[in-house]
């Protein structure tokens, strides 16, 4: 029998799950209902069920429903892809209301709801999956199992460096993450991802971390002291905004057309701010120092107005030593397809042994969004694939992803390091 399934959150991040319940395995799972606080979103969702992907137009209940949906529907899962800040709520709710939750990264924003969270599941026994799609990419499926190996003997120091582009980059900027009490800022919301992929790489957690972030490139001071002058709080529209390299025009795009210029005149939301504009609150350039568990120490930098897209990382051992380099395609969201969200344009990974030939090691190349985890990722969630033991993340290896950022961000603000298990209980 197939599995049922409710959406909470109507945006560009939902599109993944729905494409793959309503394509490839629609025989194994249905979307019974959709919830958000935007019925115009909702709407043109249903839309996409029917007129795009030959399915049927579902239920709808705005999001003071949810307890309603969730009684007149009965799914089996909730899939949560609302705003980070909101995913606390759906996510517990769902569980206390005997669902079990498949939720975006991040799985929340702070430590008080990641303690909620934690609290919950094991009060209800309910099952939580983090989608946590780049562990499904080969290239870093291959990183992991080289390091399982003893390719390089036990590790000791990683350099991880991730570069988001200034068209994806400047994206978070145009957005609600660009208020940090929606997305916990990047160190949350964008590198919940990579700091899982070191968990993950390791196969150990974080114990101490710090850090330093700041905004040095977006935001109106910093364009102004460049001589960069954008004196409109959105581009859509205005005249002043054509020549921005920045800017979008969001009726230019049909689906982002649908979803937020359509559907503004409900919530008022947003989604063309100006990136040089005032308000914003998260940072764009940030450097961490984490030690784990195991020993080994990672020095992490992210920055969002890169001229390339992708990511860097070098793992050196007792045995020798991992060079990865992976190009990334640039994209914004709900500007495309989902397979088009952070696909490899090329990868290199090399094993240099203490003592012998270094070697470049083979990897097939993987169709589709973020390296080709999606799809792999998608079939284990949905379909019939056997799940890959330690690659599903639950709600443990939710809580420890973010935790690295929850830590980050506290370290910006004081200054000190910071001791991970001072901030919630696991």
């Amino acid at each position: 029998m197939a599995k049922t399934y409710a959406i909470v959150g109507t945006g560009g991040r939902a599109r993944m799950f729905y494409e793959a319940i309503l394509g490839p395995h629609k025989d194994n799972a249905r979307v019974v209902a959709l919830c958000d606080t935007n019925q115009t979103r909702m709407d043109y969702t249903n839309r996409i069920f029917v007129e795009e992907l030959r399915g049927e137009a579902v239920p709808t209940y705005k999001a003071s429903d949810f307890e309603k949906m969730i009684a007149e529907q009965k799914p089996d899962f909730v899939i949560v892809t609302s705003v980070d800040r909101t995913h606390h709520k759906y996510i517990i709710r769902a569980m206390e209301l005997g669902c079990d939750v498949i939720t975006e990264k991040p799985m929340t924003v702070d430590k008080e709801k990641c303690q909620d969270i934690l609290d919950a599941v094991e009060r209800t026994g309910k099952n939580i999956r983090v989608t946590f799609n780049y562990r499904y990419a080969p290239h870093n499926s291959a990183l992991r199992e080289l390091i399982a190996e003893g390719a390089i003997g036990t590790p000791t120091s990683i350099h991880f460096e991730w570069l988001l582009d200034t068209r994806h980059g400047a994206d978070y900027f145009r957005r609600w993450h660009r208020d940090k009490r929606n997305s916990g800022g990047l160190m949350v919301h964008k590198s919940t991802h990579h700091f899982d992929l070191v968990n993950f790489w390791l196969g150990s957690q974080p114990d101490t971390v710090f850090a330093m972030g700041d905004l040095k490139f977006y935001g109106r001071a910093n364009a102004e002291e460049r001589g960069v002058f954008t004196p409109y709080t959105r581009t859509t529209g205005v005249e002043a905004a054509k020549d921005d390299k920045f800017a979008i025009d969001l009726t230019s795009n049909p689906v982002q057309k649908s979803l937020y210029w359509d559907a503004e005149k409900e919530d008022g939301y947003q989604r063309d701010q100006n990136v040089f504009g005032d308000g914003i609150s998260i940072e764009d350039t940030m450097n961490v120092m984490v030690r784990y568990r195991n020993k080994a120490v990672m020095t992490y930098s992210l920055y969002a107005y890169a001229p390339w897209e992708g990511f860097n990382v070098a793992i050196n051992g007792t045995g020798g030593r991992l060079e990865l380099m992976v190009r990334e395609t640039s994209y914004i969201n709900a500007g495309s397809t989902s397979t088009a969200e952070g696909a490899a344009k090329g990868v290199d990974l090399y094993h240099f042994p203490l003592h012998g030939e270094p070697r470049i090691i083979p990897i097939k190349h993987a169709e589709g969004g973020h390296g080709g985890g999606d799809k792999i990722m998608l079939e284990e969630i949905f379909g019939n694939a056997t799940p890959r033991p330690g690659y599903g993340a639950n709600h443990r290896d939710g809580a420890l992803s973010i935790l690295t950022g929850i830590a980050a961000n506290q370290s910006f603000a004081t200054g000190l390091p910071v001791d991970v298990k001072t901030l919630v209980k696991l």
